[in-house]
């Protein structure tokens, strides 16, 4: 039996139409199919993502080494480690390094991407095939990425240093001066990153609408007038979620420097990434690694809300 009801708005009553028991037992079926949807999802996120999470923070705060799969116990010391880390000087270059190596490969793999991606917008014979090409350092594993530039950069036997000896220059120690072992792992990340940014704003480049070049050409508009008022604006969101994204990926590398230089010499390579690295799996300190791990963890939340804010503002938009 349905049932009708009345609701005063002011001075007029307004009759809602009664709820049928077949519609709500339809609507109670579609909320029990969404979560029936949903719950595997939330329950993966919860098992291989909430739970080590949360199991960080806590080792975080314990004084964890391999004594403790031993005996099992891991006796709580507080804030002991974080202010361990925080006092530390190698912490303070990790923090320098990585957002040295950060701004440096974002950069420069914003600026070169985005040049090859007005390139490929271009229609030309192979342009397919060499954008092909183009994501092949993308696709390889880092690790295997990251023995070959050791082969290529090293001092006395590396192809790098063999073509410059050609002409008269002699060797460079990319990798085991720590003035120059930097520079040559950002080097290194930016020729890592350059697919993604390119593939990612050729794809913003194709959506821009041709009628909009057509009808600024009449005025005028082309070349750097062009790419200023129509194609920066148009791209602008794709722009943002690039950048983003890569500050994301590029935080948490960590294969790439250990397999170039292992965070030398003297930690002048060391990241935050590569730091919990050292102290939780050479150093053996977890409840240290974990605290590192937590603050990395932090930085990269922070940019992560950054995306999905500005995905959701494209979105609206």
């Amino acid at each position: 039996m349905s049932v009708s009801t009345q609701v005063r708005l002011g001075r007029d009553v307004v009759t809602t139409p009664p709820v049928r028991p077949g519609r709500r037992r339809a609507q109670m079926l579609s909320g029990a199919t969404r979560w029936l949807f949903v719950t595997p999802a939330a329950i993966f996120v919860a098992v291989f993502f909430g739970y080590p999470v949360v199991k960080n923070v806590i080792m975080s705060f314990q004084d964890y080494t391999t004594k403790t799969f031993f005996t099992g116990e891991a006796p709580w010391v507080g804030f002991a480690n974080y202010v361990s880390i925080f006092t530390s000087s190698v912490f303070t270059t990790s923090l320098i390094n990585t957002g040295l190596f950060t701004i440096g490969s974002i950069v420069m793999q914003f600026v070169i991407g985005l040049g090859l991606a007005l390139f490929f917008k271009r229609n030309f014979p192979l342009s397919a095939f060499l954008r092909g090409l183009l994501l092949l350092p993308w696709l390889l594993p880092l690790i295997a990425s990251s023995a070959v530039w050791k082969w290529l950069l090293d001092q006395d036997s590396g192809a790098l240093n063999q073509f410059l000896g050609i002409f008269g220059v002699p060797a460079v120690p990319w990798l085991v001066s720590p003035n120059l072992a930097l520079i040559a792992v950002i080097g290194v990340n930016i020729w890592l990153g350059i697919p993604f940014n390119t593939t990612i704003l050729y794809s913003g480049l194709q959506a821009v609408p041709t009628e909009l070049y057509e009808a600024a050409s009449l005025d005028g508009a082309t070349g750097w007038k062009a790419f200023w008022h129509i194609t920066w604006p148009s791209i602008r969101s794709v722009v943002s979620v690039v950048i983003i994204l890569g500050v994301v990926y590029t935080l948490k590398v960590v294969d790439l420097i250990l397999g170039l230089t292992g965070g030398g010499p003297a930690n002048s390579t060391q990241t935050l990434a590569t730091n919990a690295y050292h102290q939780s799996f050479i150093n053996f300190q977890f409840g240290i690694g974990a605290a590192v791990s937590n603050v990395l963890i932090v930085v990269s939340f922070v940019f992560a809300m950054i995306y999905l804010a500005i995905s959701r503002k494209a979105v609206d938009e």
